[in-house]
Parts: structure tokens; C-alpha cells; sequence
């Protein structure tokens, strides 16, 4: 049977009549969106790991490191350990309740446009980002949550890879119900869930890389709309600026902007519009 005989014949109708036909098992699995992006996540920090394993030796990524100095394989380690160790006590649990409490639907037949998918994405990035906005600014403005949940993230002052997802598992779990349930509220089909997922890890990554390179996000959108790894450098130094984990309106709005800025030398100097409190 043409399985697109009832379809137009568009690349995003192509790709998901083979996901949902070839392999519906395993994305019908409701372990499968962690599954997702725990991988993306691997794969994400491979190419920078290389870089920060060789760093000088590669002088021309090397020249745009934010902070100078490298982590080493044992800081990497303990991240990656923690992101492990986060999944099997926390995520597994988590997804074993959900698929009882709610079981998957079917998968439906039709791909979403290439106008959905984008709108979709989109629309989930900025409520997400709105959405950690208000749980970050609120676990630096309580010393309490602070020092319970969200200190373990910023044992790294310059972050790198790795440090991504090196978090307590309360936040990693909060992280996690936002990714997964912000679709839901537009009603997104599967693929741009999929989408958004791992392309909000790839940012996530990129804003901890410790590089800015001038192929990143941030050089790409206009208009200083999205931070990237410079604007959450900042934070990671500054913590109590740039709360946004992608996008830059709310901390303008807000008040909580902080910018990095390098002189002709390539110094690193600081403007900031408030105070940080936390040691």
C-alpha cells in the first residue's frame, strides 16, 4: 500500500509516514521523549568536549572562548554522571507514572505542516522560556531554594557542555514537565513536539558551551532577540542576571539584562543593571 497515497507528497508527510510506520513501537513508547533528548543531549556535547580536550591546540575555536581555561575529563565526568545518575532516580519513575496515569494515544496519520511546525516551535520556546524565567528568578530571589535546588548548577562559573545538564533532580524534573506538557497546550502533533525538544536542548547546550562563535544563534537572530552562550556566561558570573534561558525580551523588560562586552584586547568587561546578592 502507498502509505502517502491519501497525503500530499511533502517532505515533513514523507519523513513522518516512515517514522510512524517503520517505527511506531519506539515512538510510541512513553520513554521515548527522554529518550530523545538525553541523546541530543550526548550528541550535542560531543564537538564541544573535542574542543575543550584540545583547546589551545585549536586556535581558531580556541580565540573565542569567553572565560580562558578548560575543564578537564574529571569535571566532565562528574557532569555527565550526575545527568546519568538524574535519569535512572528521577525521569524513569516520572515516565513510569505518566504512562500509567495516561496512556499514549495513537499516533495520527497526517504530518503537520511546515507552517504548524514552525509556529508550534516557536510558540513552545517562548513560553518555556517565560515559563524558567519565573522559576529562576524566583530560586536566586530565595537563598533557601537556592542553596537546595539551584546552587549545584552553578558550581561551574564558566560553564562548558557538560554543565548543562548538571542539575539537582528537582529542577531537572521541572525542566522536563514544562518540555513535555508546554505542547499540549497548543495541541502540537508529535514531530513539532519532537522538534522542540531537541532543539531546545541544542540551545541549552549552546548557552553553556563557553564559546562565542560567530556561527551561533545568537549571531544568526536579529536584533539581540536570543542570548546564547555570551549572555548566559554572564549568569553563570553574574548570577542574578539574565534569568531567560534563550531569549533576551524578559530580561529587558524586567530589568535583569546583563551584557558581556570585549575591548580591542579581547578583555571581558561587565554591564549590568542590578546587583547580584549570592556568593
Amino acid at each position: 500500500m502507498n502509505c502517502t497515497a491519501h497525503h500530499p507528497n511533502t517532505f515533513l508527510q514523507l519523513l513522518w509516514d516512515y517514522v510512524r510506520l517503520q517505527h511506531t513501537s519506539t515512538v510510541s513508547s512513553p520513554a521515548f521523549p527522554a529518550l530523545l533528548a538525553f541523546c541530543g543531549y550526548l550528541v550535542f556535547c560531543i564537538p564541544f568536549t573535542l574542543a575543550d580536550l584540545v583547546g589551545e591546540g585549536l586556535p581558531f575555536l580556541y580565540k573565542h572562548k569567553i572565560q580562558k581555561g578548560r575543564p578537564n575529563v574529571w569535571m566532565m565526568g562528574r557532569c555527565l554522571w550526575q545527568a546519568i545518575f538524574n535519569h535512572l532516580v528521577y525521569v524513569l519513575p516520572a515516565v513510569a507514572i505518566n504512562w500509567l496515569w495516561s496512556p499514549p494515544n495513537p499516533l495520527p496519520s497526517r504530518a503537520p505542516t511546515l507552517a504548524q511546525l514552525l509556529t508550534g516551535v516557536v510558540s513552545c520556546l517562548l513560553v518555556f522560556d517565560f515559563q524558567y524565567y519565573c522559576w529562576h528568578r524566583l530560586h536566586h530571589s530565595s537563598r533557601w531554594l537556592y542553596k537546595k535546588v539551584h546552587a549545584i548548577h552553578h558550581e561551574h562559573v564558566a560553564p562548558f557542555s557538560w554543565a548543562t545538564q548538571y542539575l539537582g533532580g528537582w529542577e531537572l524534573l521541572t525542566v522536563g514537565f514544562w518540555s513535555n506538557t508546554t505542547p499540549l497546550l497548543f495541541q502540537c502533533h508529535p514531530l513539532t513536539t519532537w522538534t522542540f525538544m531537541l532543539l531546545s536542548v541544542w540551545m541549552s547546550v549552546e548557552d553553556h558551551v563557553g564559546y562565542d562563535l560567530p556561527w551561533s544563534l545568537h549571531k544568526v537572530i536579529p536584533w539581540g532577540l536570543y542570548g546564547g552562550a555570551p549572555v548566559h556566561d554572564m549568569h553563570h558570573q553574574k548570577p542574578n542576571t539574565n534569568f531567560a534561558p534563550f531569549f533576551t525580551h524578559l530580561d529587558r523588560v524586567f530589568g535583569t539584562a546583563s551584557t558581556l562586552h570585549r575591548n580591542q584586547k579581547g578583555a571581558v568587561s561587565f554591564q549590568e543593571q542590578i546587583e547580584p546578592w549570592i556568593d
